[in-house]
C-alpha cells in the first residue's frame, strides 16, 4: 500500500515547499489550492520530478462538500494517508472596525473551518489504521495576537486550541496532532509590505531575517518523525521573535 501525505494550499509559499519536501519521502502527495491551477500544476511537476505520484484538486477547502468529495475519491485507491498538513490560509491587514462581515467570514472559512473540513473525513481513516499525524500550520500571532490582524490572529488562535483539543481525542488511537506557529516567512502573504517595513520587521527578529518556506517544510518532516509521545504541541518557529 502506498504511503500518502495531503497538503492544502500547496500552489505557492509554505504549502508548495512542504509538498515538495514530502515528495522525497512519501509515495503519493495529495495537493490542493483554491483557484490557481497553473501554479498547482507547477507544484505537481516538481513533486513528480522527485519520483512521487501526485493527486491534485482545485477548489476551496473551506467548503466541506468539496473536501469530502476529495477524500471519497482518494480513499478509493490503495493508499494510507499518514500525514495531513493543514496549510491553506489567507491574511487580512487593517482595523477590525473597517472589516466587512464578508471579509471576516472568508478568513474564518479559509483559516479555521478548512481545518475541521479536512480533519473530519480523514480521522476515521487514520484511527482505523491506528497511525497518522495531523500538522496544522499556524502563526505566532495565534499565540500573542497582532494589532491590525485581529481576524487572522483569532483564526490562528482557534487553530492552536483545535490542535490541543483534537490531540487529546486522538492520542488513544496513536494519531498525533501538532501545530507549527510560524513567524514572518518570505511568502506572498508579506508582499504588501514595503522594503522599509520588511527591514524594520527584521530588526525586531533576533535572527535578523525572515524565515524561508523551505525551513518550515523541513520542520514539518522532522516533526512527523518525532516520537508518538509528542502530541498536542504548538511549536514556535519564528526566529526567536516571541
Amino acid at each position: 500500500m502506498e504511503r500518502a501525505a495531503f497538503v492544502t494550499g500547496a500552489s505557492r509559499g509554505i504549502g508548495k515547499a512542504i509538498a515538495i519536501e514530502l515528495s522525497k519521502h512519501f509515495d503519493v502527495i495529495i495537493i490542493n489550492c483554491r483557484t490557481n491551477g497553473n501554479a498547482l500544476n507547477e507544484t505537481r511537476a516538481l513533486i513528480e520530478a522527485n519520483g512521487a505520484r501526485c493527486l491534485s484538486f482545485l477548489g476551496d477547502v473551506g467548503d466541506y462538500h468539496f473536501v469530502n468529495a476529495i477524500m471519497q475519491s482518494v480513499l478509493q485507491e490503495p493508499i494510507s494517508i499518514e500525514l495531513l498538513v493543514n496549510n491553506a490560509g489567507i491574511s487580512h491587514i487593517g482595523l477590525l472596525s473597517d472589516m466587512t462581515i464578508d471579509e471576516w467570514n472568508a478568513i474564518v472559512s479559509t483559516n479555521l473551518t478548512s481545518v475541521f473540513n479536512c480533519c473530519k473525513p480523514i480521522i476515521p481513516h487514520m484511527v482505523n489504521n491506528r497511525h497518522g499525524h495531523i500538522i496544522n500550520i499556524s502563526s505566532m500571532w495565534g499565540i500573542s495576537g497582532a494589532s491590525c490582524e485581529v481576524a487572522y490572529s483569532a483564526t490562528k488562535g482557534g487553530v492552536n486550541a483545535f490542535t490541543k483539543a483534537l490531540a487529546k481525542e486522538l492520542a488513544p488511537s496513536n494519531v498525533r496532532v501538532n501545530a507549527l506557529a510560524c513567524g514572518a516567512i518570505e511568502t506572498d502573504m508579506n508582499a504588501d509590505f514595503s522594503k522599509e517595513e520588511i527591514e524594520t520587521l527584521c530588526d525586531d527578529i533576533p535572527v535578523c531575517r525572515l524565515g524561508k518556506p523551505e525551513e518550515i517544510a523541513q520542520t514539518v518532516w522532522q516533526l512527523y518523525n518525532t516520537p508518538l509521545y509528542l502530541t498536542g504541541e504548538i511549536i514556535k518557529i519564528d526566529g526567536g521573535y516571541l
